[in-house]
């Protein structure tokens, strides 16, 4: 018959008798040999499935990168060349030249403030320029930290063409603003729920709002496009990777479509795939 202790605040060695039957049940288990192989097998079959899955993406840490001058007061850090986003930092004080954009620039505020010409966008405010748009002369009286995607910057003649058009008469097409605490959610599961920002029938670009403790697995299998995410608040893991609060990563069209999974809660901008319950 097994037995059982009563504890007696008052009697130390009753607390000596519980702590030592507690110590016995968890001693450790000692597998055998072929156990102990077992799991070693399971163990880096594991490691290797996550090392193949998570080769293709590109990450950046949000203390990682370099950063580099453009303009006085003004510096950017590159995320992906090849679809030109980018992360600026505008100190207070500091501007960007009137310009005309060529194709779709998307915009989110990450810190601080930012006046677009004669708007204001403030953080947590998503702001899309459309191909043929011109934007007023950027600037900043209390500095900020801005995302954006689709400029040209370090190619010479495309900022050159930017400049120059901007003095062509006509601000082209309508500037889109969605602030912080407008737009609609919906939800993709339970705890899950998404923003639309942009779509142009291919991709769509959209707020991902995760709770903590929620486990989401999307739908598909495979990425039909490029699909990008940056952490803007909390952490959450995506798949075997955590991702915290200013992290970047690109996962290239092909790749495995991962669960998501946050502790203590994130918001995520996406862009690329389709998010699919």
């Amino acid at each position: 018959m097994k037995k059982r202790y009563s504890l007696d605040p008052d009697n130390p060695q009753h607390a000596d008798k519980v702590e030592a039957a507690l110590l016995e049940g968890l001693e450790p288990a000692q597998p055998s040999d072929q156990q102990r192989a077992k799991i070693r097998t399971q163990l880096f079959q594991r490691i290797h499935a996550s090392a193949t899955a998570e080769a293709p993406r590109v990450t950046i840490r949000s203390d990682q990168g370099q950063w580099r001058k453009i303009l006085p007061g003004v510096r950017a850090k590159t995320l992906d060349q090849h679809n030109r986003a980018f992360l600026l930092d505008i100190e207070p004080g500091a501007s960007l030249p009137m310009h005309r954009h060529h194709e779709d620039e998307e915009c989110i505020v990450l810190r601080g403030s930012a006046s677009l010409g004669d708007l204001k966008v403030n953080s947590g405010d998503y702001h899309m320029a459309r191909a043929g748009s011109r934007h007023g002369k950027i600037s900043s009286e209390s500095g900020a930290l801005l995302y954006l995607r689709g400029i040209p910057v370090g190619h010479t003649a495309e900022v050159a063409r930017d400049l120059l058009t901007a003095y062509l008469p006509g601000d082209g097409r309508e500037l889109i603003t969605i602030r912080a605490n407008e737009g609609d959610w919906s939800e993709l599961a339970p705890g899950v729920s998404s923003k639309p920002l942009h779509d142009d029938g291919q991709t769509r670009s959209s707020l991902l709002r995760i709770a903590a403790g929620t486990h989401w697995s999307s739908q598909q299998a495979l990425l039909a496009h490029d699909e990008e995410c940056l952490l803007l608040e909390g952490d959450a893991f995506f798949g075997d990777t955590l991702l915290r609060s200013g992290d970047w990563q690109l996962a290239p069209t092909g790749s495995e479509s991962r669960p998501i999974s946050s502790d203590r809660g994130a918001l995520v901008f996406m862009r690329g795939a389709r998010i699919a319950a």
